[in-house]
């Protein structure tokens, strides 16, 4: 196991599901340790002092703890559905700044102005589509937001993403980026 790379992640949190759902595409095997993020291993700490996942540490010690880079990395190692073909990087970066500011501001706050906003951003998502390093880093966001309250995002109007969302779910892929992981050590 020690030539593997060792991934520190979460299994709800969005960043570490897309750097999961790549190396699971990739093909790329690891040593997969779920977090307590209450309890935080030192060994992971000691690795990225930030302290968040995901963490992915290469067996020559070269660590890589930002999940966009963690996903570019075992694409650039085999992409065999061409994710990287199409990397949209202002939508991610729309994603990754603006809508999940409005995505927090919605979940934990219930505050309209900040759902509808994010919702501008679901509406205009390229779905359906093949999958790409765009559409698979911006799911786990889009899954989060649908969660807030899957009463209300059913009833809107957005049947293409409602579809790609239920689709991708369901697929094998998403099934086995979501399986339990062991804990990790001291957490």
């Amino acid at each position: 196991m020690a030539d593997l790379p060792l991934l520190y992640s979460f299994r709800r949190c969005p960043f570490a599901i897309r750097a999961r759902l790549a190396l699971i595409i990739s093909e790329t095997p690891v040593t997969l340790h779920e977090v307590n993020l209450a309890r935080k291993p030192a060994a992971m700490i000691a690795a990225s002092p930030k302290s968040t996942v995901p963490v992915l540490i290469l067996p020559d010690g070269t660590i890589i703890d930002e999940s966009l880079a963690i996903m570019r990395w075992a694409l650039a190692r085999h992409d065999p559905e061409n994710w990287l073909a199409s990397a949209g990087e202002a939508r991610i970066a729309t994603n990754d700044g603006p809508f999940k500011q409005h995505l927090d501001a919605w979940k934990y706050r219930r505050d309209a102005t900040a759902r509808d906003a994010a919702m501008a951003f679901i509406v205009a998502l390229p779905v359906p589509a093949p999958r790409s390093l765009t559409l698979m880093a911006i799911l786990p966001f889009v899954r989060q937001f649908a969660a807030a309250d899957p009463a209300w995002f059913a009833a809107q109007p957005v049947p293409h993403v409602h579809d790609w969302l239920a689709q991708e779910l369901a697929s094998p892929l998403f099934t086995q980026a979501m399986a339990k992981a062991p804990p990790a050590a001291g957490a």
